[in-house]
């Protein structure tokens, strides 16, 4: 009886519900308006039934809303509405009101449950329960996520973790201090631009041990979240002097509250190095004004810069809160930022810097900020408006020297030191010591005619050990003598835009757009169609690749086919010509190796397909659109970002059912292996083979990426054209085999092998992975390979650089170990 009487009250309270706003419509300013609170949700017994799931017509317009968005989740949403306790129902039904529909897609009962008891249970032990209002705990305690971040199940790993760092913490800015001053030591995560990627989620964070400012951020807000501390996502797109970006973390303790995620200022908040430029933010500017991520609904979004095609983060605009917060100057004078770079590897240095004035006279003197500092975080100084300084910069024997001019367009001040004859150092630019007996050697072999050279590898310097310094000093030597080299012989074919190797020829057609980032150019290769037709045809198809595409900042390239056959960009010379177009690229147009992306139309499709994962350590992410992958395999693409775009009615070789069957490959690898395989899947439902530039959207999508160069976790699969190097590992001709197999992970100094139809393995490594005045342990199959220390020498670091003339590209030792 009970049962019947629940359903009968469920299915007449929609229209009970109407009936009660119309009276109260028609005698308003009675006391009927007490009812309105009740009409927002249904009576308890409405949310129930007799399987103890809630129904649809019980939940008001919102809830009701997001289950027809879970689609065929909807069941465990409504199971995890039907089984929160009363005490918990209103955070659970906040949740789920405001939930992404990616989210309502497949979170899980278990998991938001799970959630929920946890957040109401760390909170209501809490000293500050009592003075965190309703609304605050329900935004910015009890989410599980704070923008567009894997959804880990954080939550229960973290309340052990932290919560007996913050036991004697009497309020919520006193616990946000502690858990800023020791989380990330106890982790072991640092700022670091290496890291996988900008929006990692906490474990992504602790997995890789490194991370951007946003995964910090995220990092410890889930930590506040997770002890009861209310804290949310906060950031600029740009600041006003166009520096870069920035998230941190802001804390509610009687109002809001900053501080930088892993830039504790000691047991305060409120202090931060980047007050200056936020107190220039722009309210009415979106791209320079300061949100703050809200779990609630609002009517903006967050805009999130390494995927500015997401709407569902929301957010509110907290510009006021920051503006002329900044140190007010002195009358007639600017702030000035200053950051040293070493040439060519662009990573910031930690030199000893001076400001002199134009009476020589030392007006500043200290240090600039290195890797170790948040990448827009510069020094800065003020100086007196419309003078002129001259920056001294010194760093390990290097020098550089700029003379400036302050002024209301003066950026940042930027000093590159580099080593004698660089053409991108400094004015000024000083030459480095003389170094060690071995780095003399190898600067006396460079200053010889580079047709006279004898063969490096055979010299006797070129063997000899190395410290850590050496080697660095070593690689940008080699570095420089390279691209001295490759502007002397191909500066014709860069003019003529044509390469040439042995019989074929490669024509293309470059263009630059935007700006260059201070740390180089990203490139875009763009693969024509055609194929198996006419010389006519495919040359009409590559000039319309030549504008098919337009990225915000770049060099576009759109080279010719070298051939008219139907595998035009499957070909095994394919990979040598754009070896040899990176190569030049990076040398004549600054662009910067860790950010060249892949993309290419039906038969340049087919081609992305095959050369994504076979050349995978040559780019930062790549893109398909409208093509076949014929026998290609999608192992190589663990460390690759890949889109995938074909139209819905593109039948034609069965296009769009193959794109659908490699993103559930691609799911599953990723379902296997979720730190690799980063994929996007798009098939435009009403569109035939041509898309109607649509797919251009994969272009902003692939440029957030940047290239893993050195990935802890590498699957090698050989496909039908062979390699003989990716990523830090290599083999000899002879064990060159299509569809043998490697898997190595490399974990502190460990490196585990897993081989296929391998039987020798040559391991690359340099200091940015191992630390090489260690032993390094390598195994294979289980078994002990190899155990000891590898000495650094000039030999590799020439080898591994004349390999692919790629400067992020070299290693300075190298171990061939034997395999069952």
């Amino acid at each position: 009886m009970m049962r019947s009487n629940r359903r009968t009250l469920a299915n007449v309270w929609p229209s009970l519900r109407t009936i009660l706003l119309r009276t109260i419509r028609q005698t308003a300013g009675s006391g009927l308006f007490l009812l309105l609170p009740l009409l927002a949700s249904p009576p308890l017994s409405v949310m129930a039934t007799d399987d103890s799931a809630p129904t649809a017509e019980g939940l008001d317009a919102r809830i009701t809303a997001a289950l027809e968005s879970a689609g065929d989740n909807r069941p465990q949403i409504e199971l995890a509405l039907a089984r929160s306790p009363e005490d918990q129902r209103d955070g659970m039904r906040f949740l789920v009101a405001n939930m992404p529909p990616r989210d309502l897609q497949a979170l899980t009962a278990e998991y938001l449950l799970e959630n929920s008891d946890l957040a109401y249970a760390e909170f209501r032990a809490a000293p500050w329960r009592d003075q965190v209002p309703r609304e605050i705990f329900l935004n910015d305690v009890l989410p599980y996520a704070s923008i567009n971040e894997r959804r880990d199940a954080w939550r229960k790993d973290f309340v052990a973790r932290f919560k007996p760092l913050v036991k004697d913490a009497a309020t919520p800015a006193a616990a946000a201090a502690i858990l800023n001053q020791q989380i990330f030591g106890l982790l072991n995560v640092k700022y670091s631009t290496a890291r996988p990627k900008a929006d990692q989620s906490p474990i992504e964070s602790i997995q890789a041990g490194l991370a951007s400012c946003s995964g910090l951020t995220v990092l410890l807000i889930d930590a506040c979240r997770a002890v009861g501390v209310p804290a949310r996502f906060v950031g600029t797109p740009l600041w006003i002097d166009k520096s870069g970006n920035h998230s941190w973390v802001e804390v509610w303790d009687q109002g809001w509250h900053f501080t930088g995620a892993a830039e504790p200022s000691g047991d305060k908040l409120d202090e931060a190095w980047f007050i200056t430029r936020a107190s220039g933010a722009k309210r009415d500017q979106p791209l320079h004004a300061i949100y703050a991520s809200s779990f609630r609904k609002t009517p903006i979004h967050f805009p999130l810069v390494w995927d500015r095609q997401i709407r569902y983060v929301h957010a509110v605009n907290v510009t006021d809160r920051y503006v002329g917060r900044a140190e007010p100057l002195p009358d007639g004078f600017r702030r000035v930022m200053f950051r040293a770079l070493l040439v060519p590897t662009n990573r910031r240095c930690a030199a000893a810097l001076e400001l002199r004035d134009d009476g020589n006279e030392v007006v500043w003197s200290g240090e600039t900020n290195d890797e170790r500092f948040d990448a827009n975080d510069h020094r800065i100084v003020a100086l007196r408006d419309g003078s002129t300084y001259r920056a001294v910069a010194e760093f390990e024997g290097r020098k550089a020297e700029l003379q400036f001019q302050v002024g209301p367009d003066r950026g940042t001040v930027t000093l590159e030191l580099a080593v004698p004859g660089n053409s991108r150092g400094s004015p000024g630019a000083g030459t480095p010591a003389d170094g060690s007996a071995v780095l003399k050697e190898l600067r006396r072999y460079l200053a010889q005619e580079v047709d006279s050279r004898p063969a490096l590898a055979a010299q006797n310097f070129a063997g000899q050990s190395l410290t850590r310094a050496e080697a660095e000093e070593a690689a940008t030597l080699l570095w420089e003598d390279h691209a001295a080299n490759v502007r002397r012989t191909r500066d014709e074919e860069m003019r003529n835009r044509r390469l040439k190797i042995g019989d074929l020829e490669m024509p293309f057609h470059y263009q630059i757009f935007g700006e260059a980032a201070p740390d180089g150019r990203a490139l875009f290769i763009s693969l024509h169609g055609g194929g198996g037709a006419p010389k006519e045809v495919n040359d009409r198809q590559w000039e319309n690749q030549k504008k098919l595409y337009r990225p915000d900042e770049g060099v576009y390239v759109a080279p010719r086919a070298p051939t008219n056959t139907w595998d035009l960009w499957h070909q095994s010379h394919i990979d040598r010509f754009f070896d040899r177009l990176i190569q030049n690229l990076i040398v004549f147009e600054n662009v910067n190796p860790e950010r060249v992306y892949l993309t290419g139309y039906s038969a340049g499709g087919d081609g992305v397909y095959q050369l994504a994962p076979r050349m995978a350590d040559r780019w930062a992410a790549a893109a398909m659109m409208a093509g076949h992958p014929n026998e290609a395999s999608p192992l190589g693409l663990r460390n690759l970002p890949f889109a995938i775009q074909v139209g819905g009615k593109d039948s034609a070789y069965n296009r769009n059912k193959v794109a659908m069957e490699w993103g559930e490959k691609l799911d599953k690898l990723r379902e296997s292996d979720p730190n690799g395989y980063e994929h996007w899947v798009r098939i435009h439902a009403d569109k035939g083979h041509w898309m109607d530039r649509e797919d251009a959207v994969a272009i902003p999508w692939m440029a957030k990426f940047r290239r893993q160069s050195t990935p802890e976790r590498i699957v090698w699969f050989q496909d039908d054209v062979t390699e003989p190097r990716f990523y830090w590992l290599a083999v000899a001709d002879e064990q060159r085999k299509a569809g043998s197999k490697v898997v190595a992970t490399r974990q502190g100094q460990t490196i585990a092998i897993e081989a296929e139809q391998v039987r020798e393995l040559r391991v690359r490594l340099n200091d940015a992975m191992v630390d090489l005045d260690e032993s390094v342990e390598i195994t294979g199959s289980g078994k002990p390979r190899f155990n000891g220390r590898l000495a650094r020498t000039i030999r590799c670091l020439a080898e591994t650089l004349a390999e692919r003339g790629d400067p992020r590209g070299v290693y300075s030792v190298e171990v061939t170990v034997t395999l069952d």
